[in-house]
């Protein structure tokens, strides 16, 4: 089964970090997804920009609505994804507690699902 890890931070901990200990931490990563893509656990991922690049878009009745920004504003913000094969949910956050962002922040572990067929 495939799982979604959503890597939460404060962008704040991570902006206050040396470059040394930015490079690390990425370095970590890295790693990270070589080990996971070694027991054929990686299917993909990749980190964001941060939320200060983020643009929002709304249809409401219709209309479009932009705006600069992410959608909501909270203490931890959205990182970065990884998309995981696993066993089950047990397998999936066993996984999830490898990657080392959640040493700063938190893993957000969700299944995926297929959409369903086209219709004729």
């Amino acid at each position: 089964m495939k799982y979604v890890a959503l890597v939460y931070y404060q962008e704040g901990i991570i902006n206050a970090m040396s470059e040394k200990e930015w490079h690390d931490l990425n370095q970590e990563c890295i790693a990270g997804v070589e080990r996971f893509s070694a027991q054929e656990k990686y299917l993909g991922g990749q980190p964001l920009q941060p939320t200060e690049t983020a643009t929002t878009v709304r249809v409401r009745d219709g209309e479009v609505i932009v705006s600069d920004g992410p959608f909501a504003e909270t203490k931890e913000q959205l990182a970065g994804f990884y998309l995981l094969e696993a066993a089950d949910l047990n397998e999936a956050l066993q996984l999830a507690s490898r990657i080392p962002p959640a040493r700063f922040g938190s893993i957000e572990v969700r299944p995926t699902r297929e959409l369903p067929p086209k219709d004729e």
